[in-house]
């Protein structure tokens, strides 16, 4: 992962990481005085994915409270910086462009921007950096910033299998100077990341997921669902068939048919994703007549096959989660390839149990809906 980043970037790295072993080995041996420090300028680091980027706006909320007057600012790449961007809790977001190191004709400008990023990390002069995301690049962040408080998670749990999330990898544990304990893993991606609330004093109100977004965003949504014919009186089904992992992709015929079950109880269906979800979405509009290719506190149904819904399902809503029962899953594998069950999970569930479920929990068939 190192070797991905530019060369001047990782010879300071280096040099910084030979000075930083030591204290790391001396981690959490004055963890007590930390939750009466007072810290005025803070980084939360969360490059990535969207959801991962959702389960940490708690920590955010809490850290806006335990710190009422601090400068906090999120490192995070461009295509999640919207979600978090008009938070009122946040002071600014610092983007990380990772992307244009994959293009070919970006690269040289990439290297560029990714040493003025960290021109603009050192002037912030930040004195407690939190890496959530702990992999190399997150913790080479972390270092580079020179803040005297760096908080990640602990190093892997062993003898557990490789997949899925065990701890933070690649290394980037010695980048901290004091590491959040892994007690256990089956718990919610949300309380792992609150598990920094002990450290540093954070208040054990619950969980606050609010998204704010700007007023603009929702002027454009009602925009757009107006121009579909859809007032804003009218029922709403959403669905969200996009998925960074093949394996974690339902059929287009499942959704297709969730979709007309919705539009014959007289419900608007919207499709939503990114830019690259959109061949997907079309797929299931057209399979689907009448359905329109474009959140939280609204009944959901997600359904789950490679990935374990207690770990990142709707948070404290098991009833949400539609999944079968088969013993190689969850099994974590990102790749159809990889897969010696011919994608079985996801194969095998039915429309009919998708939307079974969704009466279940709807009860009152005119409510708003989302599909995950």
């Amino acid at each position: 992962m190192l070797a991905s980043l530019p060369a001047v970037a990782g010879l300071i790295y280096f040099s910084q990481l030979n000075r930083q072993i030591e204290n790391a080995r001396t981690n959490n041996a004055d963890a007590s005085g930390l939750k009466s420090a007072e810290f005025s300028r803070i980084l939360l680091i969360k490059l990535s994915g969207l959801g991962d980027v959702v389960h940490t706006l708690p920590v955010l909320v809490k850290l806006r409270a335990r710190y009422p007057a601090a400068r906090i600012d999120w490192l995070i790449t461009p295509e999640n910086a919207e979600i978090v961007r008009c938070h009122p809790a946040l002071s600014n977001v610092v983007l990380f462009e990772r992307r244009d190191f994959s293009k070919r004709d970006r690269r040289w400008r990439a290297v560029l921007a990714f040493l003025d990023l960290l021109k603009q990390i050192r002037r912030a002069k930040y004195d407690l950096v939190i890496d959530l995301h702990g992999q190399a690049r997150s913790a080479f962040f972390t270092l580079a910033s020179g803040a005297r408080v760096r908080i990640g998670f602990d190093r892997p749990v062993k003898n557990i299998s490789s997949h899925g999330w065990r701890g933070a990898r690649e290394g980037s544990w010695i980048a901290y100077t004091h590491r959040i304990p892994i007690p256990t893993l089956d718990v919610h991606a949300i309380d792992r990341y609150l598990w920094v609330g002990p450290l540093l004093g954070l208040d054990k109100n619950p969980p606050d997921l609010t998204i704010h977004l700007s007023s603009q965003t929702a002027r454009n949504v009602q925009r757009f669902l107006e121009d579909h014919g859809v007032p804003a009186s009218k029922a709403l089904a959403v669905l969200a068939p996009g998925t960074t992992w093949e394996t974690k992709h339902w059929t287009i015929e499942g959704f297709a048919a969730v979709a007309r079950h919705f539009l014959d109880e007289g419900f608007a269906v919207a499709l939503a994703g990114t830019k690259r979800d959109e061949p997907r979405c079309r797929q299931i509009a057209a399979a689907a007549p009448g359905a329109c290719a474009a959140s939280l506190g609204t009944p959901m149904v997600s359904v789950f096959g490679p990935t374990n819904p207690v770990r990142i399902g709707p948070y404290q809503r098991p009833e949400s989660v539609v999944r079968l029962d088969l013993p190689c899953s969850p099994c974590n594998y990102r790749r159809l390839s990889q897969c010696p069950f011919d994608h079985a999970c996801m194969k095998q569930l039915t429309s009919a149990m998708v939307v079974e479920r969704v009466q279940k929990i709807l009860g009152a068939p005119k409510s708003h809906a989302e599909l995950l």
